[in-house]
């Protein structure tokens, strides 16, 4: 059976320049095409039609399926905030705006890949095969959950597709999505590894360990940054002074590419030929998808106080969701039938999860000590043994900070 990311023949030309030196302009004989990584790579043209140069060819079915996701992505950002605000659970992070980028670069990667995400890449899971119900039982940390409430919500974790849970603190997935390409690599499985990261955490040091050493290693690692123009209430502007993100990949000795991450095809076309380009043993990519975060950077965040509602229209303008449909319509793959009924069996499908997710019981008091040892410990069992009879008397037992 053919990769779902199979390659075509136009995709290599993304990384036309992408690592040289900048021609000075002046002195050129001809004038250069852009680089890739000072571009912006785009498929899909405001009338709704594909760059027939460089639409990646995707099966009708597949064009609808990856729409359909972007609409769960949407509807449930819709549902889970609401949630949150009724105080039944109690944190969530949208993705409201970058679901292209998300959905369209997680297509991309093979079932046996690995995915390391940041805070937003919850679509790439339930595009992985993640049931809606999991994804919930997560946000409320019951029984269904598959890490037992160990983590806060929207840090996703879905063993079946080797999807790795996020940790909080920025850009630490860096260096373990590298890692983890890097023991691929010594092992010659021919799996590659996909990592996620904000442009906030461009600025972080694990985003220079990682860089560094997938370069040197040329480790089968496509590493995906999220450009959505604001790391909570930091600018990209006052994030760097270099033109781009994607251009830091030269010091590193891989290409960059700059991607429209608003536009689907273009990020599919970018992220295949990079999974490609790993799979086929010559090294790392650095892509940037030039996105939005259009809300909060979390249900605790006002944007409001920090940034001005007119560049939330401009954006608006470019939602990723009307792109799509855009272009569906004009292939004849949907109409406002097909979006009414894809809209109601979505909500159907969340508000039967949530359901579900309310009635099940938390999980066992036993896992409070358990996936860190083989077999918990006596401190352990004995700090176990002093909460219990708070939660048998529906007590909770929060113990003090000395902070």
């Amino acid at each position: 059976m053919a990769r779902r990311g199979a390659q075509d023949d136009t995709t290599p030309m993304l990384f036309a320049g992408a690592g040289e030196p900048v021609p000075d302009h002046e002195t050129a004989a001809e004038p250069p095409q852009t680089p890739a990584d000072l571009g912006l790579f785009r498929v899909l043209r405001d009338d709704g039609t594909a760059d027939p140069a460089h639409d990646p060819g995707l099966a009708d079915a597949d064009l609808v399926r990856l729409y359909e996701q972007m609409l769960l992505v949407r509807n449930l950002d819709t549902r889970c905030l609401r949630l949150q605000r009724q105080g039944r659970i109690a944190f969530y992070g949208t993705s409201t705006g970058q679901e292209a980028a998300t959905v369209g670069s997680a297509w991309c990667i093979g079932p046996e890949d690995w995915l390391f995400p940041a805070l937003r890449e919850g679509g790439a899971a339930l595009l992985r095969g993640m049931p809606v119900s999991r994804y919930i039982a997560q946000l409320m940390g019951n029984a269904h959950d598959e890490q037992k409430g160990h983590q806060q919500p929207m840090h996703f974790s879905f063993r079946g597709a080797n999807h790795v849970s996020l940790s909080s603190p920025i850009a630490t997935q860096v260096p373990q999505a590298v890692g983890a390409a890097r023991a691929a690599q010594i092992r010659g499985d021919g799996r590659v590894v996909l990592g996620y990261l904000g442009d906030g955490a461009t600025s972080e040091h694990d985003f220079h360990v990682g860089m560094t050493f997938a370069g040197v290693w040329k480790a089968p690692v496509v590493l995906f940054c999220q450009n959505n123009q604001w790391a909570i209430s930091v600018p990209v502007r006052q994030q760097t002074a270099s033109p781009t993100i994607a251009v830091k990949a030269r010091g590193y000795g891989m290409p960059g590419v700059r991607v429209d991450g608003n536009d689907l095809l273009a990020v599919v076309a970018a992220t295949r030929a990079a999974v490609e380009r790993a799979r086929a043993g010559h090294g790392p990519t650095f892509i940037e998808a030039l996105t939005y975060r259009r809300q909060g950077h979390s249900s605790s965040d006002d944007p409001t106080r920090y940034r001005d509602a007119a560049e939330v229209e401009e954006w608006e303008r470019k939602d990723p969701i009307d792109r799509m449909r855009r272009h569906l319509g004009v292939r004849g793959l949907w109409d406002d039938a097909r979006e009414s009924a894809a809209n109601d069996a979505q909500n159907e499908l969340i508000s039967a999860a949530i359901q579900e997710a309310e009635k099940s019981a938390p999980p066992a008091l036993e896992t409070l000590v358990e996936d860190v040892y083989g077999a918990a410990p006596h401190a352990l069992r004995e700090q176990l043994d002093e909460v219990r009879p708070f939660f048998e008397e529906g007590r909770t037992a929060e113990g003090a900070f000395p902070l």
